[in-house]
């Protein structure tokens, strides 16, 4: 694929609990340059101006353990100020502890409160192959869009094996501590729709004109 093509892959990150008004600014106009998407923090929502730039954020984050009434009045606020996708944290400590249903009716209430598509992160790095299979299961059977590997936020990201094994359920956002174009294009040979990255610019930079 060439640079344009992979630029529409990544939805250009920033998610820091110290993220200003100005780093915000920085990503959308990046994200503009080079034809990403974004992902930004739902209290900035306002900050993208009106342009045509697929904008995401972040629902539950980073942990998932909101209530999920929480999580569906997140979803409802970032849909109505302006986010075109919305990427929502599973309870981790539901799937762990195999509560199936519970988790299933959580992302089910985020789905059915928006009409805009819903990614599930499963934060992998926690998770064993059984339990990062039970949460793909548990978003499918919840309707959502897209299966995503990681917030970035716990110890480890988005690798090769689990993106092949998200990818025979649903499409795959790879996320975490993606940082240069040869992870981003390992992560789409596995089976990656989408590249979640802080470092966006890098990887587009990275590409070959074409291949």
């Amino acid at each position: 694929m060439d640079r344009s093509e992979l630029a529409a892959r990544i939805d250009h990150t920033v998610l820091g609990p110290a993220t200003t008004p100005a780093d915000v600014e920085r990503v959308v106009s990046e994200a503009s340059e080079y034809g990403m998407n974004v992902c930004i923090p739902p209290c900035y929502l306002e900050e993208v101006p009106t342009m045509e730039l697929t904008v995401a954020t972040v629902i539950g984050f980073p942990h998932g353990q909101h209530s999920t009434a929480a999580k569906h009045g997140e979803a409802v606020d970032a849909w109505q100020r302006g986010a075109d996708e919305l990427d929502m944290v599973l309870n981790v400590g539901l799937l762990k502890a195999g509560n199936h249903e519970e988790v299933v009716a959580d992302i089910a209430e985020v789905v059915a409160a928006v009409p805009v598509p819903v990614k599930v992160i499963l934060e992998t790095p926690l998770l064993t192959d059984d339990e990062k299979r039970r949460g793909c299961e548990a978003a499918v059977d919840a309707g959502a869009d897209f299966v995503k590997t990681a917030t970035g936020f716990a110890d480890g990201g988005a690798t090769v094996d689990d993106v092949e094994l998200m990818a025979e359920y649903l499409p795959v956002k790879a996320s975490g501590g993606i940082g240069s174009y040869e992870e981003a294009r390992a992560m789409i040979e596995a089976g990656a729709e989408r590249i979640g990255a802080s470092s966006g610019v890098a990887i587009v930079k990275g590409a070959p004109d074409a291949e």
